[in-house]
Protein backbone atom coordinates (compact mmCIF):
# COMPACT_ATOMS: atom_id res chain seq x y z
CA UNK A 1 0.00 0.00 0.00
CA UNK A 2 0.86 3.20 -1.07
CA UNK A 3 1.30 6.03 1.78
CA UNK A 4 -0.75 9.19 2.04
CA UNK A 5 0.46 12.45 2.53
CA UNK A 6 -2.65 15.05 3.77
CA UNK A 7 -2.71 18.41 3.36
CA UNK A 8 -2.58 20.86 6.36
CA UNK A 9 -5.99 21.17 8.06
CA UNK A 10 -8.59 23.73 5.85
CA UNK A 11 -9.03 26.49 8.72
CA UNK A 12 -12.42 27.88 9.36
CA UNK A 13 -14.42 29.81 7.02
CA UNK A 14 -13.68 33.43 9.00
CA UNK A 15 -9.86 32.22 9.60
CA UNK A 16 -9.73 32.10 5.82
CA UNK A 17 -11.49 34.93 4.08
CA UNK A 18 -8.43 37.56 4.00
CA UNK A 19 -5.87 34.42 2.61
CA UNK A 20 -8.45 32.96 -0.03
CA UNK A 21 -8.65 36.91 -1.07
CA UNK A 22 -4.86 36.90 -1.44
CA UNK A 23 -4.62 33.37 -3.01
CA UNK A 24 -8.22 34.05 -5.42
CA UNK A 25 -5.71 37.56 -6.63
CA UNK A 26 -2.94 35.87 -6.97
CA UNK A 27 -3.72 33.10 -9.13
CA UNK A 28 -5.18 35.46 -11.52
CA UNK A 29 -3.11 37.98 -11.42
CA UNK A 30 -0.35 34.94 -11.96
CA UNK A 31 -1.53 34.26 -15.26
CA UNK A 32 -1.66 37.16 -16.92
CA UNK A 33 1.88 37.96 -15.23
CA UNK A 34 3.03 34.92 -16.52
CA UNK A 35 1.08 35.24 -20.13
CA UNK A 36 3.20 38.77 -20.27
CA UNK A 37 6.38 37.47 -19.13
CA UNK A 38 6.52 34.82 -21.58
CA UNK A 39 4.29 36.49 -24.63
CA UNK A 40 8.02 37.16 -25.88
CA UNK A 41 8.97 33.95 -26.01
CA UNK A 42 6.64 32.17 -27.56
CA UNK A 43 7.37 29.66 -30.19
CA UNK A 44 11.09 29.80 -29.17
CA UNK A 45 13.75 27.17 -28.33
CA UNK A 46 16.14 28.26 -25.26
CA UNK A 47 18.90 28.31 -27.42
CA UNK A 48 16.81 30.87 -29.64
CA UNK A 49 16.09 32.73 -25.89
CA UNK A 50 19.46 32.65 -24.86
CA UNK A 51 20.81 34.29 -27.70
CA UNK A 52 18.33 37.22 -27.69
CA UNK A 53 17.70 38.03 -24.01
CA UNK A 54 20.88 35.45 -21.97
CA UNK A 55 18.12 34.40 -19.32
CA UNK A 56 14.98 35.98 -19.48
CA UNK A 57 14.48 37.35 -15.53
CA UNK A 58 12.18 39.89 -16.17
CA UNK A 59 9.53 41.84 -19.00
CA UNK A 60 11.55 42.61 -22.18
CA UNK A 61 9.21 44.67 -23.77
CA UNK A 62 8.70 48.26 -23.05
CA UNK A 63 4.46 48.01 -22.82
CA UNK A 64 4.09 44.37 -21.66
CA UNK A 65 0.88 42.77 -21.64
CA UNK A 66 -1.56 39.84 -21.52
CA UNK A 67 -2.19 37.91 -24.36
CA UNK A 68 -5.36 35.43 -25.75
CA UNK A 69 -4.47 33.31 -22.72
CA UNK A 70 -5.28 36.39 -20.23
CA UNK A 71 -8.85 37.58 -22.47
CA UNK A 72 -9.91 33.82 -22.40
CA UNK A 73 -9.42 33.84 -18.72
CA UNK A 74 -11.00 36.50 -17.91
CA UNK A 75 -14.32 35.42 -20.39
CA UNK A 76 -14.52 31.59 -18.40
CA UNK A 77 -14.50 33.82 -15.64
CA UNK A 78 -17.25 36.05 -16.47
CA UNK A 79 -19.39 33.57 -17.57
CA UNK A 80 -18.75 31.27 -14.56
CA UNK A 81 -19.56 34.37 -12.41
CA UNK A 82 -22.83 34.93 -14.19
CA UNK A 83 -23.61 31.18 -13.20
CA UNK A 84 -21.97 29.65 -10.68
CA UNK A 85 -22.14 26.07 -10.49
CA UNK A 86 -25.67 25.83 -12.40
CA UNK A 87 -22.92 26.26 -15.70
CA UNK A 88 -24.20 23.79 -18.30
CA UNK A 89 -22.84 23.65 -21.96
CA UNK A 90 -25.59 25.76 -23.89
CA UNK A 91 -24.96 28.88 -21.17
CA UNK A 92 -21.00 28.09 -22.51
CA UNK A 93 -22.25 27.78 -26.32
CA UNK A 94 -25.05 31.06 -25.67
CA UNK A 95 -21.97 33.16 -24.25
CA UNK A 96 -19.15 32.20 -27.33
CA UNK A 97 -21.61 33.53 -29.25
CA UNK A 98 -22.55 36.64 -27.01
CA UNK A 99 -18.90 37.50 -26.30
CA UNK A 100 -17.02 36.64 -29.27
CA UNK A 101 -18.71 34.39 -32.74
CA UNK A 102 -21.79 37.11 -33.17
CA UNK A 103 -19.21 40.00 -32.49
CA UNK A 104 -16.87 41.43 -35.23
CA UNK A 105 -13.60 39.40 -33.98
CA UNK A 106 -9.72 41.78 -32.97
CA UNK A 107 -6.98 41.49 -34.61
CA UNK A 108 -5.81 37.55 -33.00
CA UNK A 109 -8.92 36.45 -34.80
CA UNK A 110 -10.04 34.05 -32.22
CA UNK A 111 -6.48 33.28 -31.07
CA UNK A 112 -5.31 30.06 -31.62
CA UNK A 113 -6.17 26.78 -34.09
CA UNK A 114 -8.53 25.64 -31.25
CA UNK A 115 -10.82 28.41 -30.88
CA UNK A 116 -10.00 29.45 -34.10
CA UNK A 117 -11.75 25.91 -35.18
CA UNK A 118 -14.37 26.52 -32.42
CA UNK A 119 -15.86 29.88 -34.20
CA UNK A 120 -16.29 28.54 -37.45
CA UNK A 121 -18.09 25.53 -36.33
CA UNK A 122 -20.54 27.71 -34.62
CA UNK A 123 -20.82 30.27 -37.03
CA UNK A 124 -21.84 27.34 -39.24
CA UNK A 125 -25.02 26.09 -36.38
CA UNK A 126 -23.18 24.09 -35.17
CA UNK A 127 -23.87 22.95 -30.90
CA UNK A 128 -21.76 21.67 -28.49
CA UNK A 129 -20.41 19.09 -28.46
CA UNK A 130 -19.93 18.80 -31.95
CA UNK A 131 -18.41 22.32 -32.39
CA UNK A 132 -15.29 21.32 -30.57
CA UNK A 133 -15.36 18.58 -33.44
CA UNK A 134 -12.14 19.93 -35.19
CA UNK A 135 -8.36 19.49 -36.05
CA UNK A 136 -6.93 21.11 -32.72
CA UNK A 137 -9.46 19.94 -30.14
CA UNK A 138 -6.49 18.83 -27.92
CA UNK A 139 -4.91 22.23 -27.68
CA UNK A 140 -3.99 24.22 -24.46
CA UNK A 141 -6.85 26.73 -25.11
CA UNK A 142 -8.92 25.11 -22.37
CA UNK A 143 -5.78 24.61 -19.77
CA UNK A 144 -5.06 28.54 -20.35
CA UNK A 145 -8.57 29.80 -19.14
CA UNK A 146 -9.16 26.79 -16.56
CA UNK A 147 -7.85 29.36 -13.23
CA UNK A 148 -10.97 30.72 -12.70
CA UNK A 149 -12.38 27.59 -12.44
CA UNK A 150 -9.97 26.80 -9.77
CA UNK A 151 -10.54 29.83 -7.77
CA UNK A 152 -14.20 29.72 -7.87
CA UNK A 153 -14.05 25.78 -6.77
CA UNK A 154 -11.66 26.76 -3.54
CA UNK A 155 -10.45 23.00 -2.10
CA UNK A 156 -12.80 21.01 -4.02
CA UNK A 157 -10.53 20.09 -7.09
CA UNK A 158 -13.45 17.57 -8.35
CA UNK A 159 -15.74 20.42 -8.92
CA UNK A 160 -13.56 22.22 -10.72
CA UNK A 161 -12.83 19.98 -12.93
CA UNK A 162 -15.94 19.22 -13.28
CA UNK A 163 -16.23 22.91 -14.30
CA UNK A 164 -13.80 23.40 -16.35
CA UNK A 165 -15.12 20.49 -18.34
CA UNK A 166 -18.73 21.86 -18.85
CA UNK A 167 -16.67 25.13 -20.28
CA UNK A 168 -14.60 22.96 -22.42
CA UNK A 169 -17.13 20.79 -23.92
CA UNK A 170 -18.34 23.37 -26.55
CA UNK A 171 -14.36 24.33 -27.50
CA UNK A 172 -12.40 20.98 -26.73
CA UNK A 173 -12.28 16.80 -26.69
CA UNK A 174 -9.89 14.49 -25.10
CA UNK A 175 -6.50 15.37 -24.19
CA UNK A 176 -7.45 19.35 -24.60
CA UNK A 177 -10.36 18.55 -21.45
CA UNK A 178 -8.22 16.77 -19.43
CA UNK A 179 -5.60 19.17 -19.31
CA UNK A 180 -8.61 22.14 -18.56
CA UNK A 181 -8.98 19.59 -15.53
CA UNK A 182 -5.54 19.15 -14.68
CA UNK A 183 -5.30 22.92 -14.19
CA UNK A 184 -8.03 23.72 -12.58
CA UNK A 185 -7.82 20.79 -9.92
CA UNK A 186 -4.34 22.14 -9.30
CA UNK A 187 -5.72 25.58 -8.61
CA UNK A 188 -8.44 24.64 -6.38
CA UNK A 189 -6.15 22.51 -4.14
CA UNK A 190 -3.80 25.12 -4.02
CA UNK A 191 -6.26 27.64 -3.12
CA UNK A 192 -7.09 25.51 0.02
CA UNK A 193 -3.31 25.80 0.91
CA UNK A 194 -1.92 22.33 -0.31
CA UNK A 195 1.68 21.50 -0.67
CA UNK A 196 3.07 21.71 -4.54
CA UNK A 197 3.16 18.11 -3.87
CA UNK A 198 -0.36 17.78 -3.13
CA UNK A 199 -1.35 20.16 -5.94
CA UNK A 200 0.13 17.86 -8.72
CA UNK A 201 -1.67 14.70 -6.63
CA UNK A 202 -5.13 16.71 -6.70
CA UNK A 203 -4.36 17.58 -10.79
CA UNK A 204 -3.93 13.78 -11.49
CA UNK A 205 -6.93 12.10 -9.59
CA UNK A 206 -9.18 14.21 -11.91
CA UNK A 207 -7.97 13.00 -14.96
CA UNK A 208 -7.54 9.42 -16.44
CA UNK A 209 -4.64 7.50 -15.20
CA UNK A 210 -3.42 6.47 -18.38
CA UNK A 211 -3.85 9.38 -20.31
CA UNK A 212 -1.04 11.63 -22.33
CA UNK A 213 -1.72 14.08 -20.28
CA UNK A 214 -1.33 12.05 -16.80
CA UNK A 215 1.98 10.58 -18.47
CA UNK A 216 3.55 13.79 -19.34
CA UNK A 217 2.78 15.60 -15.94
CA UNK A 218 4.21 12.75 -14.15
CA UNK A 219 7.10 12.48 -15.86
CA UNK A 220 7.92 16.35 -15.70
CA UNK A 221 7.28 16.44 -11.89
CA UNK A 222 9.14 13.31 -11.29
CA UNK A 223 12.55 15.35 -13.21
CA UNK A 224 12.13 18.48 -11.48
CA UNK A 225 14.32 18.37 -8.79
CA UNK A 226 17.20 18.46 -11.77
CA UNK A 227 15.83 22.12 -13.80
CA UNK A 228 14.30 22.93 -16.52
CA UNK A 229 16.30 21.30 -19.18
CA UNK A 230 15.43 17.61 -17.47
CA UNK A 231 11.93 18.54 -17.51
CA UNK A 232 11.86 20.06 -20.92
CA UNK A 233 13.95 16.84 -22.31
CA UNK A 234 11.15 14.62 -20.59
CA UNK A 235 8.10 16.24 -22.34
CA UNK A 236 8.70 17.71 -25.47
CA UNK A 237 8.15 15.35 -28.57
CA UNK A 238 11.03 16.13 -30.38
CA UNK A 239 10.16 16.61 -34.38
CA UNK A 240 6.50 17.83 -33.64
CA UNK A 241 5.32 21.15 -35.07
CA UNK A 242 2.74 22.27 -32.49
CA UNK A 243 3.78 24.18 -29.56
CA UNK A 244 0.15 24.45 -28.24
CA UNK A 245 -0.35 20.50 -27.15
CA UNK A 246 -2.26 20.12 -24.22
CA UNK A 247 -0.26 17.14 -22.54
CA UNK A 248 2.75 19.08 -23.35
CA UNK A 249 1.73 22.62 -22.49
CA UNK A 250 0.08 21.94 -18.62
CA UNK A 251 3.23 19.04 -18.33
CA UNK A 252 5.92 21.99 -18.88
CA UNK A 253 3.70 24.13 -16.41
CA UNK A 254 3.43 21.67 -13.80
CA UNK A 255 7.35 20.49 -13.96
CA UNK A 256 8.23 24.50 -13.75
CA UNK A 257 5.91 24.46 -10.70
CA UNK A 258 7.35 21.49 -9.05
CA UNK A 259 10.41 22.64 -9.97
CA UNK A 260 10.83 26.20 -7.92
CA UNK A 261 8.35 24.48 -5.18
CA UNK A 262 5.50 26.38 -5.76
CA UNK A 263 8.24 29.62 -5.43
CA UNK A 264 6.65 32.48 -7.87
CA UNK A 265 9.21 34.28 -9.75
CA UNK A 266 11.15 30.81 -10.05
CA UNK A 267 7.92 29.04 -11.12
CA UNK A 268 7.50 31.23 -13.71
CA UNK A 269 10.76 32.32 -15.06
CA UNK A 270 11.64 28.46 -15.20
CA UNK A 271 8.81 28.20 -17.69
CA UNK A 272 9.30 30.95 -19.75
CA UNK A 273 12.97 30.10 -20.45
CA UNK A 274 11.62 26.44 -21.61
CA UNK A 275 10.29 28.11 -24.71
CA UNK A 276 7.59 26.55 -27.08
CA UNK A 277 3.98 27.69 -26.27
CA UNK A 278 6.04 30.16 -23.39
CA UNK A 279 3.03 32.40 -22.79
CA UNK A 280 0.30 29.30 -21.26
CA UNK A 281 2.98 27.62 -19.73
CA UNK A 282 4.26 30.67 -17.65
CA UNK A 283 0.55 31.55 -17.38
CA UNK A 284 -0.43 28.29 -15.87
CA UNK A 285 2.77 28.32 -13.62
CA UNK A 286 1.58 31.49 -12.98
CA UNK A 287 -1.61 30.43 -11.50
CA UNK A 288 -0.52 27.51 -9.60
CA UNK A 289 2.67 29.55 -8.09
CA UNK A 290 -0.07 32.45 -7.42
CA UNK A 291 -2.86 30.30 -5.74
CA UNK A 292 -0.07 28.94 -3.36
CA UNK A 293 2.06 31.93 -2.32
CA UNK A 294 -0.58 34.32 -3.06
CA UNK A 295 -0.53 37.56 -4.65
CA UNK A 296 1.80 38.92 -2.04
CA UNK A 297 4.49 36.52 -3.85
CA UNK A 298 4.43 38.20 -7.07
CA UNK A 299 7.09 40.65 -7.49
CA UNK A 300 5.54 44.62 -7.23
CA UNK A 301 7.10 45.89 -10.70
CA UNK A 302 5.36 42.72 -12.55
CA UNK A 303 1.92 42.97 -10.92
CA UNK A 304 1.78 46.94 -11.30
CA UNK A 305 2.24 46.23 -15.36
CA UNK A 306 -0.57 44.59 -15.56
CA UNK A 307 -3.88 46.68 -16.07
CA UNK A 308 -7.52 45.92 -17.82
CA UNK A 309 -7.08 43.82 -21.22
CA UNK A 310 -6.62 45.66 -24.35
CA UNK A 311 -9.13 43.60 -25.95
CA UNK A 312 -6.75 42.79 -28.56
CA UNK A 313 -8.11 39.23 -29.27
CA UNK A 314 -11.54 39.21 -27.78
CA UNK A 315 -12.85 42.73 -28.07
CA UNK A 316 -15.50 42.18 -25.83
CA UNK A 317 -12.92 41.87 -22.57
CA UNK A 318 -11.73 45.28 -23.08
CA UNK A 319 -11.57 47.12 -20.31
CA UNK A 320 -11.63 44.27 -17.54
CA UNK A 321 -8.86 43.61 -15.27
CA UNK A 322 -7.99 40.12 -13.60
CA UNK A 323 -7.90 40.97 -10.10
CA UNK A 324 -11.56 42.34 -10.48
CA UNK A 325 -12.50 39.08 -11.68
CA UNK A 326 -11.02 37.34 -8.93
CA UNK A 327 -12.76 39.42 -6.53
CA UNK A 328 -16.25 38.70 -8.34
CA UNK A 329 -15.42 35.09 -8.32
CA UNK A 330 -15.27 34.73 -4.74
CA UNK A 331 -18.67 36.87 -3.99
CA UNK A 332 -20.02 34.29 -6.62
CA UNK A 333 -19.26 31.43 -4.97
CA UNK A 334 -19.83 32.86 -1.59
CA UNK A 335 -23.58 34.11 -2.66
CA UNK A 336 -23.06 37.57 -2.39
CA UNK A 337 -24.12 37.56 -6.28
CA UNK A 338 -26.78 35.61 -8.40
CA UNK A 339 -26.47 33.23 -10.64
CA UNK A 340 -27.70 33.61 -13.84
CA UNK A 341 -27.09 37.63 -13.35
CA UNK A 342 -25.10 39.44 -15.69
CA UNK A 343 -21.92 40.17 -13.79
CA UNK A 344 -22.02 43.69 -12.41
CA UNK A 345 -19.49 46.53 -12.45
CA UNK A 346 -16.47 45.18 -10.64
CA UNK A 347 -13.86 45.62 -7.72
CA UNK A 348 -16.88 44.98 -4.84
CA UNK A 349 -16.54 47.93 -1.88
CA UNK A 350 -16.53 45.11 0.53
CA UNK A 351 -13.75 41.89 0.57
CA UNK A 352 -15.94 38.89 -0.78
CA UNK A 353 -16.80 36.58 2.36
CA UNK A 354 -15.23 33.18 2.78
CA UNK A 355 -15.83 29.95 0.38
CA UNK A 356 -17.00 27.14 2.03
CA UNK A 357 -14.82 23.96 1.18
CA UNK A 358 -15.00 20.17 1.11
CA UNK A 359 -13.44 19.05 4.87
CA UNK A 360 -11.07 16.73 2.81
CA UNK A 361 -8.31 17.20 0.49
CA UNK A 362 -6.43 13.95 0.92
CA UNK A 363 -3.10 13.01 -2.06
CA UNK A 364 -0.97 9.75 -2.09
CA UNK A 365 2.62 10.63 -1.97
CA UNK A 366 4.07 9.54 -5.05
CA UNK A 367 4.52 10.51 -8.83
CA UNK A 368 6.12 7.81 -10.00
CA UNK A 369 8.86 8.22 -12.77
CA UNK A 370 8.02 6.76 -16.15
CA UNK A 371 9.55 5.67 -19.56
CA UNK A 372 8.77 7.79 -22.33
CA UNK A 373 5.63 5.83 -23.88
CA UNK A 374 4.24 6.25 -27.19
CA UNK A 375 1.52 9.30 -27.30
CA UNK A 376 -2.02 7.97 -27.93
CA UNK A 377 -4.16 10.31 -30.95
CA UNK A 378 -4.68 13.00 -29.72
CA UNK A 379 -8.19 12.98 -29.12
CA UNK A 380 -9.45 9.83 -27.37
CA UNK A 381 -12.46 9.07 -24.90
CA UNK A 382 -14.29 11.93 -23.58
CA UNK A 383 -13.68 13.24 -19.94
CA UNK A 384 -13.27 11.22 -17.28
CA UNK A 385 -14.18 12.78 -13.47
CA UNK A 386 -12.79 11.51 -10.44
CA UNK A 387 -14.60 12.21 -7.47
CA UNK A 388 -11.72 11.71 -4.93
CA UNK A 389 -8.27 13.56 -4.94
CA UNK A 390 -6.37 9.99 -4.01
CA UNK A 391 -4.09 9.68 -6.56
CA UNK A 392 -3.66 5.53 -7.11
CA UNK A 393 -0.63 3.92 -6.07
CA UNK A 394 1.77 3.05 -9.42
CA UNK A 395 4.29 0.11 -10.11
CA UNK A 396 7.35 1.37 -10.00
CA UNK A 397 8.68 2.04 -13.69
CA UNK A 398 12.05 2.54 -15.34
CA UNK A 399 13.90 6.26 -14.49
CA UNK A 400 14.06 8.70 -17.23
CA UNK A 401 17.90 9.39 -16.48
CA UNK A 402 20.50 7.71 -14.40
CA UNK A 403 22.07 11.23 -13.96
CA UNK A 404 23.06 11.79 -10.24
CA UNK A 405 20.33 14.02 -8.27
CA UNK A 406 21.27 16.60 -5.89
CA UNK A 407 20.42 15.88 -1.96
CA UNK A 408 16.64 16.38 -1.26
CA UNK A 409 15.14 17.74 -3.85
CA UNK A 410 11.59 18.54 -3.54
CA UNK A 411 9.91 15.71 -5.72
CA UNK A 412 12.12 13.17 -4.19
CA UNK A 413 10.84 9.14 -4.85
CA UNK A 414 11.89 6.53 -2.59
CA UNK A 415 10.37 2.86 -2.06
CA UNK A 416 8.35 2.11 1.06
CA UNK A 417 7.17 -1.34 1.63
CA UNK A 418 5.50 -2.96 -1.18
CA UNK A 419 4.51 0.42 -2.99
CA UNK A 420 6.14 3.61 -3.93
CA UNK A 421 5.81 7.13 -1.51
CA UNK A 422 7.39 10.27 -2.53
CA UNK A 423 9.30 12.05 0.59
CA UNK A 424 9.16 15.66 0.77
CA UNK A 425 12.53 17.28 0.19
CA UNK A 426 14.43 20.26 2.62
CA UNK A 427 12.72 23.05 0.10
CA UNK A 428 9.80 24.06 1.83
CA UNK A 429 -1.12 31.03 -28.89
CA UNK A 430 -0.10 30.46 -31.79
CA UNK A 431 -0.26 27.42 -32.82
CA UNK A 432 2.64 27.03 -34.83
CA UNK A 433 6.03 25.67 -33.56
CA UNK A 434 9.50 26.56 -33.69
CA UNK A 435 10.28 23.83 -36.06
CA UNK A 436 10.42 19.91 -36.97
CA UNK A 437 13.19 19.39 -35.31
CA UNK A 438 13.14 21.07 -32.18
CA UNK A 439 16.17 20.16 -29.56
CA UNK A 440 17.88 21.48 -26.48
CA UNK A 441 20.84 23.14 -27.45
Amino acid sequence: MSSIVCTPPVPTPDERAPELHDRARGALLGLAVGDALGAPAENMKPSEIRARWGRITGYVTDTPAGTDDTEYAIFSGLLLARHGSALTPAHVEAAWHEWIADRAEGPFKGAGFSERGTLENLRRGLAAPISAQHRHAWSDGLAMRAAPFGVFAAGRPAEAARLVAVDGSVSHEGEGIYGGQAVAAGVAAAMAGAPPTSVVAAALAVIPDDSWTARSLRRAVSVAHRGERAVRSAVVIGGYPWTDLAPEAVALAFGAYAAADGDFRDAVLTAVNMGRDADTTAAVAGALAGATRGAAAIPEEWGAAIGPVRGSCLPSMAGHHVLDVADLLLATASGQTTPHSTPPTFRPPEPPAPIPTEPHLTAPALLPTEPHPQPPAPNPTEPHLTASVLLPAESPAAPVSAEPQPPAPAFQLSESGGGWARSWGSRGRSPLGAGCSEGLR
